[in-house]
């Protein structure tokens, strides 16, 4: 094999721009990018050469900081191999685990090994791990800030799972000051248990969308602002749905606060005017809002106000979501999208007048930013290898027995999405879901 490897494309996200490239690969890492000449024009010094389709445009790897894998103790829901696996083929070369809903969930350092141990091996893409601060765990914090996780995921109210219990407000106050000291992330599942009601028995989205209201979000968001204020510290709003809280993040921004938002291709793609009853496959906390209250999500990210798109991938065995009775009380509150999340956003963004080079920022370059996955997210020299080639024309429809996550249910299934991946780079390589995986576990700080 040559030593290095030369891409041409005649359409590239670089930089914050698209333009035609050529990409020299040496070692898994890039080491040359060249915009100002015809890619065919570049000479290939003995490189091996790659030339993508007309139809088809190079991205960097896409960065996915919000992904529950749930292995080990829960693999029958998803396990590494499966989830790694879809990963890649969606285009996602990164992704960093949530500490639930494993057993046990990364909370201590002895889970954080037992988890990287399971993990070791079966993964195709890279893996980083976030911990865990729940109710009674503030001193395992600096042992697993030293033990490499990204940050810390919290809620402030029922997590759903009972060995992830959540916090209290002074208990929240507490965990926010010690990561301040510690220099780390805070991730913060934000909705106010006092504001969420008891979902009534039965079919109806309309009761359980009730039983969520924007104001519970809107609570515990000035909660994490007032913490982060007062800690000093970094706090991050996992999965925003309410737009009403984008208000109040821009203004604590504005006062220097360091805080940021993400929200999710579900929230994007549907509104709950279209969702009949019985749809449990649609159920997710927080929920899926109105239409008006989705548009003013893609506003809050064209304006800079939401900093990212990730997918919470959550899945659940199918029985779980309990698609034979409807019942949005007892479903499983997941959306399983990880292979699907490109497309889902590109095909909405595409309809509004956005492009590819706002997408990459959304779902690489942002989120390895925000949580300081160095050389990941972008084309650039000196970063690592991990590439798309994404054919943005091109149709398809969701087949859930054709998705490599564990279980075939999808919110998705029988859409028509545009926009197909059709080949994934890792360090330099394209993956082969056929073959040895090659991913590796990623500790904070750390490079190729």
């Amino acid at each position: 094999m040559a030593a290095e490897t030369l891409i041409r494309a005649r359409r590239a996200v670089v930089g914050g721009e698209e333009s035609a490239v050529a990409v020299r690969i040496r070692d898994g890492v890039i080491i040359q990018v060249i915009t100002d000449l015809s890619p065919y024009d570049v000479d290939a010094g003995g490189a091996e050469v790659v030339e993508l389709s007309e139809d088809e445009v190079l991205l960097p790897g896409l960065v996915d900081t919000h992904v529950h894998v749930n292995e080990p103790g829960r693999t029958e829901w998803e396990g590494f191999a499966s989830a790694t696996k879809a990963a890649a083929a969606g285009g996602v070369t990164t992704i960093v685990d949530m500490p639930l809903n494993s057993i046990p969930p990364t909370t201590t350092v002895a889970a954080l090994e037992e988890k990287r141990g399971v993990a070791n091996g079966q993964v195709f893409v890279d893996v980083g791990f976030w911990g865990g601060a729940i109710s009674g765990n503030l001193g395992d914090l600096r042992g697993l800030h030293g033990a490499g996780v990204f940050g810390f995921k919290c809620f402030l109210l029922d997590s759903g799972v009972e060995e992830f219990p959540h916090l209290t407000p002074a208990e929240f106050t507490a965990a926010m000051t010690e990561v301040a000291r510690l220099g780390a992330l805070m991730l913060v599942h934000a909705e106010d248990g006092d504001a969420v009601a008891a979902c009534a028995h039965g079919e109806s989205y309309a009761g359980f969308l009730e039983s969520r209201p924007d104001a519970a979000e809107e609570r515990a968001i000035s909660l994490v602002i007032d913490a982060a204020r007062t800690s000093g510290g970094r706090a991050h709003v996992v999965h925003l749905s309410a737009s009403g809280a984008v208000p109040m993040l821009r203004g604590a921004r504005a006062e220097g606060v360091d805080v940021s938002v993400e929200t999710c291709p579900h929230y994007l793609f549907f509104e709950s005017g279209a969702i009949p009853d019985g749809a449990t496959e649609l159920k997710c906390c927080p929920p899926i809002r109105d239409a008006a209250n989705r548009d003013a999500l893609w506003a809050a990210l064209g304006t800079g106000d939401i900093d990212f798109v990730v997918t919470d991938h959550s899945p659940c065995t199918t029985e779980l979501k309990r698609l034979e009775t409807g019942d949005f009380a007892d479903a499983w509150g997941g959306i399983a999208s990880l292979q699907l999340g490109l497309p889902v956003v590109w095909t909405t963004a595409r309809d509004r007048g956005l492009g590819l080079v706002d997408v990459v920022r959304w779902m690489a370059t942002a989120p390895a930013r925000r949580v300081g996955l160095a050389g990941k997210g972008e084309i650039a020299v000196g970063a690592d290898a991990d590439l798309c080639v994404f054919a943005p024309d091109e149709e398809l429809v969701v087949d859930v027995h054709a998705l490599h996550h564990k279980n075939p249910v999808s919110a998705y299934a029988g859409r028509t999405l545009t926009g197909t991946v059709r080949q994934t780079w890792l360090a330099g390589v394209p993956v082969d879901l056929d073959a040895a995986p090659r991913g590796r576990m990623l500790s904070r700080g750390e490079s190729r």
